[in-house]
């Protein structure tokens, strides 16, 4: 890692993903805000119909910092970052910050949890939101429920919050727990992450970074639905708490000291 006064921070292990589907000209923000703590960044535009892979495409022609990659459909957020961690692991990377698209992720604190994972790089750091008045009180108290879920189906391994998609990433252990079955493509990627990466002995450590929930007249873009999205985080925690039961020998096995292997 190196860098000069001024210039975003270099490195050649950790790199930031921003996953983007049709969120406007916000988009731009983003990446310029990622820019200027960070280098490089590569953008995954998936499946976006809002003209934003060119306007990409031609800031990174002139930013060698820059990587932007075009999925031609929709495919989903967990696809997404998927594309972009088997494109960081082929540059060399070894770790990967992943934030959304739509300006509610804090670009200034990409730095300090760059800094956190260079120190523990054996660990995922997640991060832990700080609401404002902005945030849905419905989405506040709502994630308190995958939380809790989360927290039992990892035996209390210590994740602060299950949705929130600020997180710096070990990626082979993420690639290998994507690649071996066929879930966490879409809205489900965030929880399943942590909890397939703690099933691995991936350790949590917990930042607080503060969430903005940006007003349409704020080039706000919301694509969460209530009743879709809950409906298919209720099926993922069905199926993780099928699997918890299956593997409860050995992750009590590992809680008293031992280590057996794990695989996903």
């Amino acid at each position: 890692m190196n860098t000069r006064a001024g210039d975003p921070v270099a490195s050649t292990t950790h790199v930031v993903v921003i996953p983007s589907f049709d969120t406007g000209p916000k988009v731009y923000d983003t990446v310029a805000q990622a820019r200027a703590q960070w280098n490089p960044v590569i953008v995954v535009v998936d499946g976006s119909t809002d003209g934003t892979a060119e306007g990409l495409r031609r800031l990174a022609a002139d930013d060698v910092g820059l990587q932007v990659l075009v999925l031609l459909h929709n495919q989903g957020k967990g696809a997404a970052v998927l594309h972009g961690l088997d494109q960081a692991r082929e540059r060399g990377f070894t770790h990967a910050l992943t934030m959304d698209a739509d300006g509610q992720h804090p670009a200034a604190s990409i730095g300090p949890f760059m800094q956190a994972s260079m120190a523990r790089p054996e660990a995922m750091i997640l991060g832990r939101p700080v609401f404002d008045a902005s945030a849905p009180l419905l989405r506040v108290r709502g994630r308190r429920v995958s939380n809790w879920w989360t927290n039992l189906e990892t035996l209390g391994a210590g994740v602060g919050d299950s949705l929130y998609g600020f997180r710096v990433y070990p990626i082979e252990p993420l690639r290998a727990v994507m690649h071996r079955q066929r879930w966490m493509r879409r809205f489900d990627f965030d929880t399943e992450a942590v909890v397939r990466l703690a099933w691995r002995g991936v350790k949590p450590i917990n930042r607080d970074a503060p969430v903005k929930y940006l007003k349409p007249e704020e080039g706000g873009v919301s694509h969460f639905r209530y009743g879709r999205d809950n409906a298919l985080l209720t099926w993922m925690h069905t199926r993780l708490m099928i699997e918890f039961v299956l593997r409860l020998p050995l992750l009590l096995w590992r809680r008293i000291g031992r280590r057996p292997p794990f695989q996903s």
